[in-house]
């Protein structure tokens, strides 16, 4: 009777185990998407600020229909000071023309992830990419 007690401890100390480190992937695995999830939401956000920005007029501080107004003075739709860093990551501006513009979301050093946010934004749509 000792021997048959002694092997289901032994089993349910090995099933607990298994249970655990489940667990933790599981936990990581879905720290992982939250994390895209927020780099993907702050791209969208500035997509939809630069859309906004290129179909407000000039007089009133837009792009007129450009995203790039060029020049020294003005170069079109810039990323706000406190949304190029925030909890979810690091923005930036990697490709702006007249009709066209692409913001890359790199996710907060530390956590390890290898993965960047590509988001294109044209005047009548957002596209977004997990690279």
């Amino acid at each position: 009777m000792g021997q048959q007690q002694l092997l289901l401890i032994v089993l349910g100390v090995i099933i607990v185990g298994i249970a655990v480190v489940v667990g933790i992937n599981l936990f990581n695995a879905n720290a992982e998407e939250a994390a895209k999830d927020g780099v993907v939401s702050d791209n969208t956000n500035l997509g939809a600020m630069a859309q906004q920005f290129y179909k407000k007029p000039l007089s009133m501080g837009g792009g007129g229909n450009t995203f790039n107004l060029g020049g020294p003075a003005n170069a079109g739709f810039v990323i706000p000071t406190g949304l190029v860093t925030t909890a979810n990551g690091t923005y930036a501006i990697t490709d702006q023309q007249a009709q066209s513009i692409e913001f890359t979301g790199t996710p907060t050093a530390g956590n390890g992830y290898l993965w960047t946010v590509v988001t294109t934004v044209t005047p009548t749509s957002i596209t977004t990419a997990v690279n």
